[in-house]
């Protein structure tokens, strides 16, 4: 048995770090300098370059090489190589003086060089590195004019560090911890200084998660007095210092609130959030760090995502480390005091981020705000499954880290009030003790008193998490187009043309009938008096009429059109029946073609004028009486009749007239669906995505379809295109999300949800916006009537007997009394707002407290939470309280958030119920009900009875019904449904009664057709004739139709108004001639009438058309027997 090959193992291979040249370097001594450069990979040292001169002139070319060894099957090599920086560091080497054993060196400068592009595939790069000053260097003297000192690298490798599987299949995450803001009070810029540190695990194979530690948080004051550096700084700088700790040409990227992905994004937290990021002090960061993940650990992360969602991150407070060397000194009580605490942490808290979003098709980056939470051991195992946290390992991974960079800047130690500081430390680090080390094995947990501290301060920690290629990959909008008409192949515009001798001879008939068709009309409009004239019948007239028709086709320009319509048929015919498709060498055989041609087009001319052209006239085609938008209002109406028959053959009968018409065949696979057809229903959707592949609710409902088949890649292929066709349609986003919830995609359905509020409050804005505008608009044309106003109306203007100017005469408003309640400034700024634009007209009012005096701490209080953060400087100067009049009339106040009308769901479930889809319009009510917008509201209880009539659950739909009264005792569309309800039911006089209330009110019902037909024929059976006719006739006021003109008929009848009956009659047959109902209430008119042919004609056409009416025959046969005539077998 042959033994299995070893795996291959790829042996280490170098990195080359080439430094080239060096230039517009500056020494301690001027511009010459003798230099050399050290080249350091995180605490390796790799080697220094020889030394070199560098003029002003003369750049230094080192042309050093240097190598880094790393394995590459080890990923955490790869991590390194992926967040670590190579440092260079220019070294000036000044000339021995006497009795100097050794040379002395200036350090002039470093800056950082970064390996990414050799994680990404590539295998050689190069940089022209600024060189940043270091503290105490000559460069730093440098003006701002003056040429920065560069280096020129190359970094390259033999072969690319990862092969075409690594880089496919694993994937880049960068890590970009921001700022904590809005810490604990006790956090104070005065006192000893601490550092801050935040971590969070990731995997870098599937066995094994990485800690990422960033432990250089420092506090700083709120940007009002320090503008913050956004540039992001390496999370493993090594040997850098000063500004070659930061990455190159990256910074923290800045988002709107509603683009963000995090927490705190609702209209309450917006103020906390622009008090905090304004005025309170910060943690800041701004630290990046990467991690490559191979494919073991890509899946293992997108499992732990879509088993938790959410991602711990866990924040604490560090002590500053010690001196490691120097004189030893005596320590204060305070630095004692953090020295015994050094290696304990203290204030930890925890943030979780919820990632589910990068399970989203396609999204890569997320960043956001995030509450911190005092950390405990049972509220992460809650939140994350994890048992314990990693801040004791991250603590020390700190520590190494700080006593590393020990030379690096740190925050700067003042000593103030020793002994509050030392009562402080001491107290933090015995509270965290005890929190963190507790057991919370039962679930009660000791409260992390220091950790609540982040809770009451309401923290929260801005971070970002960026992926090289998204865990989810998002299929383009061309693929997902082509995949659907791959299983929907889009119909031709125009059938195909299959071309051939016989096709060809059919289309010169076709041309030649069209032809003698419009010459024949041509002669009419020349010679219509002289051919009803007998005495022009003569040769000589008719050869008259030939010479005149033939001038004025000419002279028209006819003749030549005529011609060019013949000439492509007559082409036709010579390539495909006489095959020639090439020029004739010989005339003669030319001629004898031309001629043979001649005699046949005129043969087949006959021919197609014989089978044309009669004696008489034919009688042309009537137009059809009603179009597609009445044939679909009869189909709707004969589904609420519950006539299926009659509906399938209008829906058809607007197929036949317009086949290619994608609404034609949707509106008939809704119908379909309505009776559960649902073969029949998924062919016509088919046919409608032919006919047009961007067909919205035809996708939509197709997709369903296939959901309802059990055929779910089909259905979400559907689903995603109808999101590509638009992608800002809400109605689309929702039915993806509720296509996720059906096959338990929870990711994916907050995904669409997401997308679709974002979308729904989008367009609530745009519709306050255009209201406000309209609003100003009508303001302004008030404004410039008002400057119209004749003098001794009210409004004008006063003359000032003593002088200047005159005044306006302003109506006293009455303005509200201020208050210092908290809870009143959101009224206070709806009644500035209300009166802003009551006063558009012109009037300037009085401002809310005008002539009042507030005391200072309500005027401070209220200033604060009533005007935006950036205004509130402004509030009072040397705290004196200032009158209500003298504050900025520029600042307008803070518009309210729009909200919009309905919750997505809502709008999916009115769409929903219009095309009967009744298991998504299950879904979506069941969200409805679960919806911070919805509820059990009225339109809740409307829609389900709407669902509960169509799957004809009539008790249901009547509790329902009665749920949304009780709330709205006035909501038309709710009588209207119980008075459905009670006509489905049998109870006709209920239904009587909601009917007549739905039609006094002011509102109409959304469907005022059916509510009239229905109320008729209760008065109908009734015997109130007179009621259903004028009820009948508001039917047809508003929509005429067969039913309605034909209940008129029948009132008309009953009232012994024969001729309105036969009147209404006749329009019904008029718009449905195969209705045997009216056949035989025409029948019975006649025979009242006396009139004998008429009514055994219209007799014999219900008796023909299947009249099943047995009470309205055995009246027809009745008269029929007292008259004496009317049934042909009498």
């Amino acid at each position: 048995m042959a033994e299995p090959e070893p795996p291959h193992i790829r042996p280490p291979e170098p990195i080359t770090i080439a430094v080239h040249r060096a230039r517009n370097l500056k020494g301690q001594k001027g511009d010459t300098v003798n230099a050399m450069i050290k080249v350091e990979f995180g605490e390796k040292s790799l080697g220094e370059s020889p030394k070199v001169d560098c003029t002003a002139d003369t750049p230094a070319e080192f042309n050093y090489n240097a190598t880094l060894n790393c394995t590459y099957e080890d990923p955490v090599v790869l991590d390194e190589i992926a967040h670590k920086p190579i440092v260079l560091t220019v070294i000036e080497v000044l000339p021995k003086e006497r009795k100097q054993k050794e040379e002395k060196t200036i350090l002039l400068g470093q800056c950082t060089m970064d390996l990414l592009p050799l994680v990404k595939g590539e295998v050689k790069h190069k940089y022209t590195l600024m060189v940043n000053p270091l503290p105490g260097s000559p460069l730093e003297q440098l003006s701002a004019e003056s040429l920065r000192p560069e280096v020129d690298v190359t970094i390259s490798v033999n072969d690319p560090l990862l092969d075409e599987n690594q880089l496919k299949d694993g994937n880049l995450l960068t890590i970009t911890m921001e700022t904590l803001y809005s810490p604990p009070e006790n956090w104070l810029l005065t006192g000893p200084q601490y550092y801050y540190a935040s971590t969070l695990p990731i995997p870098i194979t599937s066995e094994k998660e990485s800690t990422i530690v960033c432990p250089h948080g420092q506090l700083k004051p709120g940007t009002d007095k320090e503008m913050p550096n956004k540039q992001k700084k390496w999370a493993s700088p090594g040997q850098a210092q000063g500004n070659a700790i930061y990455i190159t040409d990256a910074y923290v990227s800045a988002d709107t609130v509603e683009d963000e992905d995090g927490e705190l994004r609702g209209k309450e937290d917006r103020e906390h959030r622009a008090v905090s990021e304004i005025d309170k002090n910060r943690i800041t960061w701004n630290t990046e760090r990467r991690c490559y993940m191979e494919t073991s650990s890509v899946k293992c992360f997108q499992d732990s995502i879509a088993k938790t969602r959410y991602w711990p991150v866990e924040i604490f407070r560090l002590p500053q480390p010690s001196a490691g060397k120097g004189k030893k000194q005596n320590p204060t009580p305070s630095q004692q005091n953090i020295k015994d605490d050094e290696g304990s942490i203290s204030f930890h808290g925890v943030a979780f981020i919820n990632l589910a979003p990068l399970l989203y098709p396609g999204v890569q980056r997320i960043r956001g705000a995030y509450k911190v939470y005092a950390y405990t051991d049972h509220l992460l195992h809650e939140k994350t499954k994890r048992k314990l946290g990693i801040a004791e390992e991250a603590a020390k991974m700190a520590f190494n880290i700080l006593n590393r960079n020990s030379t690096s800047p740190s925050p700067k130690k003042v000593v103030k009030d020793k002994e509050g500081d030392k009562k402080e430390v001491k107290k933090g680090a015995s509270q965290t003790v005890k929190s963190d080390t507790a057991s919370d094995v039962d679930g009660q947990g000791v409260v992390n008193v220091e950790g609540q501290q982040y809770v009451d301060a309401k923290s929260y920690i801005m971070l970002e998490i960026n992926l090289e290629r998204p865990l989810v990959p998002k299929r383009p909008p061309e693929e997902l187009a082509k995949r659907v008409a791959e299983l929907i192949p889009p119909r031709p515009l125009f059938p195909k043309r299959t071309d051939g001798a016989q096709r060809s001879v059919e289309d010169y008939h076709n041309q030649i009938t069209s032809v003698a068709g419009l010459v024949l009309e041509e002669f009419r409009e020349l010679f219509a008096d002289d051919i009803k004239d007998p005495q022009t019948q003569t040769n000589e007239a008719m050869e008259g009429r030939r010479q005149k028709l033939i001038y004025e086709l000419n002279s028209s320009g006819k003749y030549f059109a005529f011609k060019e319509q013949l000439k492509h048929a007559v082409v036709k015919i010579v390539r495909e029946k006489y095959l020639k498709t090439s020029n004739f060498e010989d005339r003669q055989e030319l001629q004898t073609f031309l001629s043979e041609l001649y005699v046949y087009l005129v043969d087949q001319m006959h021919v197609a004028l014989g089978q044309v052209l009669a004696l008489e006239d034919q009688p042309p085609v009537p137009e059809p009486l009603t179009d597609s938008a009445q044939l679909k209002h009869f189909a709707r109406e004969a589904e609420v009749n519950e006539n299926f028959d009659l509906a399938a053959k209008y829906y058809q009968e607007r197929i036949a007239r317009e086949k290619n018409d994608p609404d034609n065949w949707f509106d008939y696979g809704t119908f379909c669906l309505y009776i559960n057809d649902i073969t029949k229903a998924e062919e016509c959707f088919k046919e409608c995505i032919a006919i047009n592949q961007r067909h919205l609710p035809g996708l939509l409902l197709y997709g369903v379809v296939c959901t309802l088949s059990e055929r779910n890649e089909a259905a979400e292929t559907f689903f995603e295109a109808a999101t590509c066709v638009e992608p800002r349609n809400i109605l689309a986003w929702t039915m993806l999300g509720l296509y996720y919830d059906s096959v338990s995609n929870e990711i994916g359905a907050e995904m669409a949800y997401l997308e679709a509020n974002k979308l729904n409050q989008a367009a609530a804005v745009a519709t306050a916006r255009a209201l406000r505008e309209e609003e100003m608009e009508r303001h302004r044309v008030e404004d410039a009537e008002e400057e119209d106003i004749p003098e001794d109306e009210p409004g004008r203007e006063i003359d000032n007997p003593e002088g200047g100017l005159s005044v306006p005469m302003i109506p006293e408003i009455k303005q509200p009394t201020p208050t210092s309640d908290r809870g009143n400034n959101s009224a206070k700024s709806t009644n500035r707002l209300s009166e802003k634009r009551a006063s558009a007209i012109g009037k300037k009012p009085l401002p809310p407290g005008a002539g009042q005096q507030k005391p200072k701490s309500q005027e401070s209080v209220g200033g604060l939470l009533s005007r935006p953060a950036s205004q509130q400087k402004m509030s009072s100067q040397r705290g004196t309280p200032q009158p209500a009049e003298d504050a900025p009339e520029d600042i307008p106040p803070r518009e309210p958030t729009p909200v919009p009308s309905s919750s997505v769901y809502m709008q999916a479930v009115d769409w929903l119920l219009e095309v009967k889809a009744i298991p998504f319009t299950e879904r979506a009510l069941g969200h409805e009900l679960l919806s911070p917008m919805g509820g059990p509201t009225p339109g809740y209880h409307i829609a389900l009875a709407k669902l509960m009539l169509q799957k004809r659950e009539f008790a249901e739909a009547e509790e329902h019904l009665s749920e949304a009264l009780q709330t709205e005792h006035q909501n038309p569309d709710a009588w209207a449904l119980m008075g459905h309800v009670k006509y489905l039911t049998g109870d006709t006089e209920s239904a009587r009664d909601c009917y007549e209330r739905t039609i006094t009110f002011i509102a109409d019902a959304s469907e005022m057709h059916s509510i009239y037909l229905r109320l008729a024929s209760v008065y109908l059976q009734e015997g109130r004739f007179q009621e259903a006719k004028n009820t009948f006739l508001l039917a047809c006021k508003k929509s005429p139709s067969c039913v309605s003109w034909l209940g008129v008929g029948i009132a008309c009848f009953r009232l012994g108004e024969l001729t309105e009956a036969e009147d209404a009659l006749s329009e019904a047959n008029v718009l449905n001639n195969s209705d045997p109902e009216v056949w035989g209430y025409l029948s019975l008119v006649c025979l009242h009438t006396q009139r004998q042919l008429e009514a055994e004609q219209a007799y014999k056409y219900a008796l023909k058309l299947n009249l099943q009416d047995n009470d309205l025959l055995n009246e027809i046969h009745h008269v029929q027997q007292e008259v004496g005539f009317g049934n042909p077998q009498f």
